[in-house]
């Protein structure tokens, strides 16, 4: 952002000098050009007066002589003409030869008017300057005085000028970028802070710990108030995010106490029940709570991993797959076999990630458990791992209903259920929380056979890419 500024600022002052260089670039040469228009104009006057007795005399060798002198002092050629526009004396041979494009201005002359000022002289405008005065005798025009002059010495003192202010501009280009590098760094001195402090700040919430304050007394008072506002709202949700992960926490250790006396009692009076001559609604009405009890039991451990997974924070680590993976099928294995699934494991083997091994597990049995729940018994459930181009790849597939597309992305939102039946839709929102924080990606496929494959996804580092404040 400093070099955006800075480019900004650099660009009002190149409008600014640009604005203010070129007319006074137009008018340093203008001015070169009067000058130097006013000094020949003089010198063709004057020979104008000198040639009068000339002319009547019908002597020019006094003339030819001023006009010699004056084109060695000035390398500038001179001529005088007749009225009818032939040459009568000149400093030079073809006097008039290197300005065969300014007849306009000898006719004007012979017409008894005197030279109009002439263009601006241009740097890349080669041309020589000719100025006509009339020569008049009595009243009467008896011809024309030239002078025929050079522009290189008048070109080059206006590059010369423009040089110059080429140079000013680039100095008060260079004065302003100096100037405006502290005023854009004490600008910016809160937006700085406020930027490296938001990473910290979402790593602490991330991790229920206290947002370290960014705070900072540098910058406009606006910009240092966001910082006090960023503060403030950072604690406020630091404190909401703990208030809510603890009564959680709490909750879920509190409930399980009193659901596990309740449901020891209920068991001890079904068995009470069993052989009591009483209907068979009130034999069944403890065996219908204790399921009851066991679902609400489902969902407090669900709440409770929820909590643990969304709390967790730690440093990435080289984690094995083939261990983990062997371990959940081991563990997960019992379960199926008690619910008649088969649970096997297929593909790439020596497969290795940057993650927390942790949060890997919690994924992993958030969902097989999700698939062990939904698959009708003698079916199949396949845990497979590959890779490719540098993607590990990780799917359990199961054979259960599956999802219709259209509930297909709400399936990872919290306490989201596709039927009554749904469990307590926490499963895959455990899931998808944990894939985060594992670093992996998270995505569910309906294939064409039917059931749900979830697929976990460790993507290749980006390359690093370095880029200039």
């Amino acid at each position: 952002m400093r070099t955006r500024l800075l480019v900004v600022v650099s660009v009002l002052v190149v409008a600014v000098v640009v604005g203010l260089g070129i007319p006074l670039a137009m008018s340093a040469a203008a001015g070169s050009t009067a000058e130097v228009f006013t000094d020949r104009l003089g010198d063709t006057t004057r020979f104008a007066a000198l040639a009068q007795r000339a002319v009547t005399d019908s002597d020019t060798t006094a003339l030819g002589a001023e006009l010699a002198r004056y084109d060695q002092l000035y390398d500038a050629s001179a001529a005088v003409l007749d009225r009818q526009g032939d040459v009568l004396v000149a400093s030079r041979p073809g006097a008039l030869a290197a300005a065969p494009d300014d007849d306009a201005r000898i006719a004007l002359a012979l017409a008894g008017r005197r030279s109009p000022p002439v263009d601006t002289v241009w740097p890349w405008d080669a041309r020589p300057m000719l100025l006509a005065e009339p020569v008049l005798v009595g009243g009467e025009v008896r011809g024309a005085a030239v002078t025929v002059s050079p522009t290189g010495a008048l070109r080059t003192g206006v590059l010369l000028v423009w040089g110059g202010l080429a140079l000013a501009g680039l100095v008060a280009l260079a004065a302003a970028a100096l100037a405006a590098l502290p005023l854009v760094r004490w600008i910016l001195a809160p937006v700085e802070e406020l930027d490296a402090g938001t990473a910290r700040v979402a790593a602490a919430v991330r991790a229920g710990r206290p947002a370290d304050p960014v705070g900072g007394e540098r910058g406009p008072p606006e910009l240092r108030r966001l910082t006090r506002d960023f503060d403030a709202m950072a604690a406020t949700v630091s404190a909401t995010l703990e208030a809510q992960r603890s009564f959680v926490a709490d909750a879920g250790h509190q409930l399980r106490n009193p659901l596990t006396a309740l449901r020891l009692r209920l068991a001890t009076h079904a068995e009470d029940l069993a052989d009591a001559p009483v209907p068979d609604e009130v034999r069944d009405g403890p065996g219908v709570a204790i399921e009851e009890i066991d679902r609400l039991a489902a969902v407090l451990d669900a709440l409770l991993a929820l909590a643990r997974t969304e709390g967790r924070v730690a440093p990435p680590v080289e984690v094995d797959l083939d261990r983990v993976l062997d371990e959940r099928v081991a563990t997960w294995s019992v379960l199926a076999d008690h619910a008649g699934l088969d649970l096997h494991r297929a593909g790439a083997r020596g497969l290795v990630v940057r993650s927390d091994p942790v949060t890997v597990t919690t994924v992993l049995d958030a969902v097989l458990d999700n698939a062990v729940k939904y698959s009708p018994a003698g079916s199949t459930i396949e845990l497979t791992t590959s890779r490719v181009e540098g993607t590990v790849e990780i799917g359990v597939r199961d054979h259960g209903p599956g999802l219709p597309p259209e509930e297909l992305g709400h399936a990872t939102e919290r306490f989201w259920r596709a039927g009554p039946d749904g469990g307590s839709g926490l499963g895959l929102a455990i899931a998808a929380r944990g894939a985060e924080r594992a670093g992996a990606d998270l995505t569910l496929e309906l294939p064409e056979d039917g059931g749900l494959r979830v697929v976990l996804r460790w993507f290749p580092p980006a390359p690093a890419v370095t880029t200039r404040a």
